[in-house]
């Protein structure tokens, strides 16, 4: 037999059986001017349970950073797509602002994570300029963005070569009247010694000179009030010390993830430099992506793929970058500059002997300045 309306009425609307559940019910009836929540009489007690809240979402961020923590010091958990999944929910990430409007040039987008971070970019309103050596692959990126909802614009070019960066800031600068930001996410790990036509070998060339060069061609061209730089780097670098004079390996002593690790590192040191010259106009970021399954993952670390499962998403490796340019060109307090994985700014410097005193790091910022300003001078 059914029952009768009123009963199943006020069988929807539960009385809360706990004292936080009711501590809860409570905050949001005496926010909004009402009695209290069943069980609780006076006001007084109103207001210790609205203590008692407080302190319990204090103890909440306070577990979330320690599992973080824990993360962050395990690496494996932090860098797949444990550190993601958990980080996610435990923290409760919010959707990465709108960029209606803004205008973002994203290198090496035509595939993997840098497909994603176009893809992500664009379903947020950005209008991109795309790069990358592949024209039809920068054409499936593109109908991508623009199915999301976004416009892109690509132009193929090798941006290690002088002549086809020079290009492409001349299409940009010719239909673009302020540029809002830069994602430096062109990167290889080359398994076997090779140059550049100017002599420089190609590790260096691909990771430091040329989003140096694009950098400085396109910087009088940054919106004044407020833009961004995010740059690519990886985890890779937490095993390499910066060191200028040992940067650009020889054929004879050549290792290929030893060179992309010491390029890496050199890419946050170059961040770091950008902001000080740059800042605090321009937001400048280096960002770990994480271990992501991509097709030059698979081709250069044929070992890590053993991860399966493990290994994290293009998709989930350029949430943060995404989200750092959201959060930069938003208005407001921006993030941090500094190293940034899984939406946490993170330290630097983990084993021993990689870390520089504090005057060493900014001469180390203008020296590596100086010598990429020399070597694009070079190649030009």
């Amino acid at each position: 037999m059914a029952r009768p309306r009123s009963q199943v009425q006020r069988s929807a609307v539960p009385t809360p059986s706990t004292p936080y559940s009711r501590a809860c019910l409570n905050l949001r009836r005496y926010r909004g001017g009402t009695r209290c929540a069943p069980g609780i009489n006076h006001p007084t007690e109103t207001t210790a349970l609205i203590g008692s809240v407080a302190f319990m979402q204090s103890a909440g961020r306070l577990l979330t950073s320690a599992a973080d923590a824990v993360l962050e010091a395990s690496i494996v958990g932090s860098f797949t797509r444990i550190g993601f999944d958990v980080r996610s929910r435990s923290e409760r990430w919010d959707e990465p602002r709108r960029l209606d409007g803004r205008t973002v040039v994203v290198t090496g987008a035509s595939s993997g994570i840098g497909r994603a971070i176009a893809l992500g970019l664009g379903k947020l309103g950005a209008e991109l300029w795309i790069t990358g050596r592949s024209e039809q692959r920068l054409a499936e990126t593109a109908r991508s963005v623009e199915s999301a909802g976004g416009k892109a614009r690509l132009v193929v070019a090798d941006l290690v070569v002088a002549s086809q960066v020079e290009d492409l800031v001349e299409r940009v600068v010719a239909e673009v009247s302020v540029l809002d930001g830069i994602v430096h996410n062109a990167g290889a790990l080359f398994g076997d010694y090779r140059q550049t036509p100017d002599g420089t070998e190609l590790t260096v060339a691909t990771h430091v000179i040329a989003p140096f060069r694009l950098t400085e061609l396109l910087v009088a061209h940054l919106r004044p009030a407020r833009s961004v730089l995010v740059t690519v780097s990886s985890g890779g670098m937490y095993t390499e010390r910066f060191d200028l004079a040992r940067l650009e390996m020889g054929p004879s002593e050549y290792r290929g993830t030893v060179a992309y690790a010491r390029a890496k590192r050199a890419q946050v040191v170059l961040a770091a430099e950008w902001q000080r010259r740059l800042g605090p106009v321009v937001s400048s970021y280096s960002a770990h992506p994480g271990w992501v399954n991509t097709e030059g993952l698979q081709g250069a670390l044929a070992g890590m793929s053993r991860l399966g499962p493990l290994l994290r998403s293009p998709a989930q490796g350029a949430d943060t970058i995404v989200w750092l340019v959201g959060e930069a060109l938003a208005g407001g307090d921006v993030p941090q500059p500094g190293f940034w994985h899984d939406r946490r700014r993170r330290g630097e410097y983990y084993r021993p002997g990689t870390r520089p005193g504090r005057l060493q790091a900014l001469s180390e910022g203008e020296a590596l300045w100086e010598w990429c300003a020399s070597r694009a001078e070079k190649g030009s």
